[in-house]
């Protein structure tokens, strides 16, 4: 297997690449699609309305990077993962050296739920989520974009389209409106914790 170095995976990631695994003994492959998903970070970003009570309540806590290896095996803990044996060292390597982030959803002491990211400069790449209570992963949605935009972040990118990004507001650009983005978002320098 080709081994990856920290340096090379932000170097993919800031040109729009991402790495995926098709699962357990398969390997960990550069993919780039011509289409991109984004999270707005503007008004057209939306979350359903049943989430309102949970937030107006305040009933998760938000915490960053505390439970990173719980989070990416919780992302990883499904039927059918792309997050790898191997792919989930390269996002430990990535944590330890400042770049991949755990935004996680906390109740009554207990991990609710959480985002895996990647943060580079003014982009943010959302590899996956998960909850065990519920809400857990939306509540860490609604809690990350408002954390993205309070921070001044130009791209939330979520890379494929699916259903419950759609609830979101999610949106796809093509490849030319995409490379601009993600352009401009690389000359912003952004903190994410």
């Amino acid at each position: 297997m080709e081994r990856f170095n920290v340096t090379d995976i932000i170097d993919g990631y800031a040109q729009g690449y991402f790495l995926m695994s098709e699962g357990d003994g398969q390997p960990i492959e550069w993919y780039y699609t011509k289409t991109r998903t984004l999270i707005p970070l503007d008004e057209r970003f939306r979350y359903p309305k049943s989430l309102r009570r949970s937030l107006n309540q305040n009933r998760f806590e938000v915490r960053i990077d505390t439970a990173f290896a719980d989070v990416v095996a919780g992302c990883a803990n499904r039927d059918t993962t792309w997050i790898s044996p191997e792919l989930r060292s390269l996002y430990m390597d990535l944590h330890l050296a400042g770049w991949s982030h755990s935004f996680e959803t906390w109740q009554d002491g207990k991990l609710a739920g959480g985002i895996l990211g990647i943060a580079i400069r003014g982009m943010f790449i959302g590899e996956s989520m998960f909850f065990k209570i519920p809400e857990g992963s939306k509540v860490a949605m609604v809690k990350l974009v408002e954390h993205l935009r309070s921070r001044g972040y130009g791209l939330f990118d979520a890379q494929l389209m699916n259903p419950h990004l759609e609830r979101f507001g999610a949106y796809e650009v093509g490849d030319q409106d995409y490379q601009e983005i993600l352009r401009k978002s690389l000359t912003k320098y952004c903190r994410f914790n």
